[in-house]
């Protein structure tokens, strides 16, 4: 599991991950470093997830000794899933470093989801997997079939598709503006069908 000291680790890993789902653009910000250590405090206090961090011993003559951080996963309990009585357990953020892909390391984090699973009764666990070929062929080796497609939209984009949807419903059509310094045009009538010889 991980530990607050791990923060430097798991940014590192999710900053790559959001390069490889193309959703730098979509999920901007970098957060000043003591908001981001509150906020993963925060997650590991949380009952309802376990982050796991996957560490291999830094490499002789690195700069740094310690460890290097080559796979992270979220995992958490579905709410709705514990209200029916079923629970299941979400796989919310999955990521193996580039380096380490195919030694072992996702098939590790995997064991830590069923390791969680079966601490909290679960019989299933749910992925959200990002639209990656190599994700996606790893996580139908492991046995993982499609459920459901998740998206996502910015509180702005999502507040006008709103807006325009309820006024299409209520029947409100925007009023077309006149333009300053234009006069409307005079249209001739059409001619009456006794006129057309």
């Amino acid at each position: 599991m991980a530990r607050p000291q791990d923060l430097p680790l798991v940014l590192e890993l999710v900053r790559q991950h959001r390069v490889e789902a193309h959703t730098e653009e979509v999920l901007t910000g970098h957060p000043p470093v003591h908001a981001a250590g509150a906020g993963f405090r925060r997650l590991l206090e949380d009952l309802g997830h376990r982050v796991v961090l996957a560490v291999l011993p830094a490499a002789e003559g690195a700069q740094e000794d310690g460890e290097v951080g080559v796979g992270l996963a979220v995992l958490g309990l579905d709410p709705l899933s514990l209200v029916l009585g079923t629970p299941q357990v979400t796989v919310d953020t999955f990521v193996v470093h580039r380096e380490h892909r195919r030694s072992g390391v996702g098939a590790a984090l995997l064991g830590a989801a069923v390791a969680y699973a079966g601490e909290n009764g679960a019989a299933y666990v749910v992925a959200a997997v990002a639209q990656e070929a190599d994700r996606q062929r790893f996580f139908a080796r492991m046995g993982f079939a499609p459920l459901t497609t998740r998206r996502i939209a910015s509180v702005h984009t999502l507040g006008r598709s709103l807006s325009a949807w309820q006024r299409r419903r209520l029947g409100i059509i925007p009023l077309a503006r006149r333009v300053p310094g234009v006069g409307r045009r005079r249209v001739p009538p059409l001619p009456s069908a006794t006129a057309v010889r």
